[in-house]
This record gives structure tokens, C-alpha cells and sequence, in this order.
């Protein structure tokens, strides 16, 4: 446990679960206020218990869905009149389900479009107001689908290629305001629900792992890692990168598979 961020405040969208919570866990470590958003009142709230009692009785939680934009706006001045100026902002809301593009409806597609593209969106756009300018971090959860057709996953490819540009867009049109846009892009992370569904048996699990260069899977805790250090003063410069957290299985031919973006 550090003090790297305290006095500073994290806001994160998809907070009640996996990956975002892990990130909003490390955070309230390192001293941060914690703001989380989640559709489920129940799911959050729980999240935001668990996090107080790591931070001091300093986060909150609000059950608002990220497709939205006046609810996520709300539930951003909520945190702003608790905590002041935002200094970090996680966009991470997915939602993900394995179909060929044939058995796939119109609504399939577009949900999972507007969970993760439109969902990021209106979190970045609604949180600039309240924003520490300069110095304000957001953070968006892609994945290797942005950059990697991919089988059964024409709906995730199409949101997160989109989430990939949105970020390279903000990050020059904020960056003059000091306020830096950026992306990481997990592989596959263990003890997700993602992971659970994708690799639901050892033998599948050894399938992916063996596609990996690195031969495991990553953990919450090196994607925490990862948003620390784009939310830190080591990279006050590091604007509009989209950074792989993947152990290398975005690199060469084991790259056209669905080993991301399913770990969240």
C-alpha cells in the first residue's frame, strides 16, 4: 500500500466487477478517492463497500448504465461535489457474447456497440467538464479485436476498433487542455467472467495459454499496473498510445483469435 494518489480521485465506469474493480482495488491502495458506476445497484454497491473499506469510507457508487449520457453526467457531478476535480477516469463497460455474424441480430450488434463505443463516449464526453485540467488521465479498456479480424466476434471488433480511434481523436483535441487520452488493450487475464466463459475447461484454458508467448494468462493486478502508471507523472507525455497488455499474443500469427476483450 502506497500513497501515490492521494488526494486524487478515480471515476470508473464498469466498476463493479473484474478488471475495473481490480484497477479501482489498486487505486483506493494508493490512496485515491474512488468513484464506480455500474448498472446494477445491487452489484455496485457491493463494490463501493469493498472499496471504502480499503480507502477510508472514501468511494461512492452509482448504478447508472453507460449508454445513458444523462445518467453518467449525474453521476459524474455527484462525484465531483464529493471529491472536486476528476484526475482519473476509467472507461471500461463491455459487453461481449461469441457469435457467427449470421446468428447474430441487428440488436446484438448494436448492443454491444453501444456498451462499449457509444458507453465510452458518453463517459469521456460527459467527464471533461469536471476534469483537472491540466493533468487529467482517461483511461479506455479496449482490445485486440480493434486491430485483429477475428472469428464470431464481428460485433466486438467493430466496437473496439472504434473505442481505438476515439481515443487517438480525444487525445488531440484534449491534449492542448493537459489532458491525455489513452488505452490499454488486455490479453487474456485470469479470474474473470470473460475468461470463465471463454476457457471453461482445463483443456481449453491450456489452448489459450499455449497461443500466448508468454504461456499464462495476465492478472488484474498488471492491468492495474498499467493505469497507475498512465494516471502517474512518469507519463505526463504518453497521449493518445493505445498500450497491449497482452504477453505478447498480440504479436505474429496467434493474433486472429478472441484471446482479448472477453477478460473484463
Amino acid at each position: 500500500m502506497g500513497n501515490s494518489q492521494a488526494g486524487k480521485t478515480l471515476f470508473v465506469a464498469g466498476g463493479s466487477s473484474g478488471i475495473n474493480l481490480g484497477i479501482a482495488r489498486r487505486f483506493a491502495l494508493e490512496g485515491a478517492n474512488v468513484a464506480l458506476i455500474s448498472r446494477s445497484p445491487e452489484k455496485i454497491a457491493a463494490a463501493a463497500a469493498e472499496i471504502s473499506a480499503l480507502n477510508g469510507g472514501r468511494a461512492i457508487g452509482v448504478a447508472a448504465d453507460v449508454r445513458d449520457y444523462d445518467a453518467v453526467e449525474a453521476a459524474l457531478k455527484q462525484t465531483h461535489d464529493r471529491f472536486g476535480d476528476i484526475d482519473t477516469v476509467l472507461s471500461g463497460a463491455a459487453g461481449n457474447f461469441v457469435a457467427p455474424a449470421l446468428g447474430m441480430s441487428a440488436n446484438g450488434f448494436k448492443t454491444v456497440v453501444d456498451i462499449d463505443l457509444i458507453g465510452t463516449f458518453n463517459v469521456l464526453r460527459a467527464s471533461y467538464a469536471f476534469l483537472r485540467k491540466p493533468g487529467a488521465s482517461l483511461i479506455s479498456i479496449t482490445a485486440g479485436q480493434a486491430t485483429r479480424a477475428s472469428m464470431f466476434q464481428a460485433h466486438v471488433c467493430a466496437a473496439k476498433a472504434g473505442i481505438n480511434m476515439l481515443t487517438q481523436c480525444l487525445a488531440l483535441e484534449w491534449g492542448p487542455a493537459g489532458v491525455r487520452v489513452n488505452a490499454i488493450s488486455p490479453g487474456p487475464i485470469g479470474d474473470t467472467e470473460g475468461m470463465a466463459r471463454l476457457a471453461p475447461t482445463p483443456e481449453a484454458e491450456a489452448r489459450i495459454k499455449a497461443r500466448v508467448p508468454m504461456r499464462r494468462y495476465g492478472t488484474k493486478d498488471e492491468i492495474a499496473d498499467m493505469a497507475l502508471f498512465l494516471s502517474s507523472d512518469g507519463a505526463a507525455y504518453v497521449n493518445g498510445a493505445i498500450i497491449p497488455v497482452d504477453g505478447g499474443s498480440g504479436c505474429g500469427d496467434g493474433g486472429g483469435d478472441a484471446l482479448g476483450g472477453l477478460g473484463d
